[in-house]
């Protein structure tokens, strides 16, 4: 089998270990500077303090200094599991390590910021790599409905693997796939992607009907908000639609498992999900910030503010209909002016 290295030993990136261990691949598991008490619990007892799984003991666990000899000279794929904020840490730590080409794929979920544009973040590593130090990078991503704490404990799980070269991303999946890893090949880089990196953004939204709930006085039946989720839910489809279609991606992505499947299962549980209840109750993103989620990273809110400007722009511009795009504007107003979110109900209905 491969010798691969995982950088970044947050819940996701360790949770590869367990497909990559059972198909025989000898894991090399390296922190980021973020991750240090995770890479000495696991190599003091094998625990991973954040899944509270141990991991297969095959694993061999580095600090983010010692990454070049984790690759050594035989790493044949790195995995980088690193957060949407630490890619460019991670295009450093590439830079600096890499002495020849050596194959990515990413499960970091984001899109770059380009002119008139977002750009798909394996573009955006090959390119930086490329320009950096010469060195061509195949880049692959990882997309769909993948909790980490149920992989960890091998639960059935189905994903896409996505790649501008095709041949690459079938052989992922060949490397990968267990009887409970389940990957599928597709050549729709763009549309995996920006479902990737928004199901992240709409699970804000969808989260938004919770904590609504809690604002209001009890009903006779005791009715939850599951209605006020469902058509949230709905318009965020049919805005990751627009939004794929205008960076060139499929519709079959988005009601597929990079899209649809994989804004189901962020909306059960999470920090996006915490965000929108939060906002639910009233809370401005600043307020939740300081208050109940102080510390916490969450990926939604965090690429909402990156590309409000990008898509503000594309709507100015024409390439978008803000007109079509009513959930993504409140959104983006209530990440990026501070205000309430406001669910624009009766604009969900008037487009055509």
């Amino acid at each position: 089998m491969s010798v691969i290295a995982i950088l970044g030993a947050g819940v996701m990136g360790s949770a590869m270990t367990l497909p990559l261990c059972d198909r025989g691949h000898d894991v090399r598991l390296v922190g980021t500077h973020l991750d240090r008490a995770i890479i000495d619990s696991v190599r003091a007892t094998g625990l991973h303090p954040k899944l509270n799984v141990t991991l297969p003991k095959p694993v061999a666990a580095f600090h983010h200094e010692d990454f070049a000899s984790a690759l050594g000279k035989d790493t044949a794929l790195i995995v980088l599991g690193v957060s949407s904020a630490g890619v460019g840490w991670a295009i450093d730590r590439l830079c600096e390590a890499l002495t020849a080409p050596i194959p990515v794929v990413m499960i970091t979920k984001g899109m770059q910021p380009e002119a008139g544009r977002l750009a798909a973040l394996p573009d955006h590593v090959a390119a930086e790599v490329l320009r950096r130090r010469g060195l061509a990078l195949e880049v692959a991503a990882i997309g769909g409905p993948c909790i980490a704490g149920e992989l960890a404990v091998r639960r059935q799980t189905g994903t896409v693997i996505t790649a501008r070269q095709p041949a690459f991303a079938q052989s992922l999946c060949a490397m990968l796939e267990t009887d409970y890893y389940h990957p599928r090949m597709s050549p729709d880089v763009d549309g995996v992607e920006i479902c990737a990196a928004f199901k992240n953004f709409f699970a804000i939204g969808v989260g938004w009907a919770a904590g609504r709930l809690e604002t209001m006085a009890a009903a006779q039946n005791r009715a939850s908000n599951h209605n006020a989720a469902a058509i949230i839910f709905d318009q965020a489809i049919r805005e990751l639609m627009i939004l794929a279609k205008a960076h060139g991606g499929s519709a079959e992505s988005v009601w597929g498992m990079p899209g649809a499947g994989d804004l189901y299962v962020t909306c059960q549980a999470g920090r996006n999900s915490r965000l929108g209840n939060n906002l639910g109750r009233g809370l401005t993103y600043r307020e939740t910030r300081e208050g109940p989620m102080k510390g916490d990273t969450i990926e939604g809110a965090e690429l909402g503010v990156t590309v409000a400007a990008s898509l503000r722009g594309m709507m100015s511009g024409g390439a978008l209909d803000a007109k079509a795009l009513p959930l993504t504007c409140a959104l983006l107003d209530a990440l990026t002016h501070d205000r309430p979110l406001d669910i624009p109900w009766p604009d969900f209905h008037r487009q055509a």
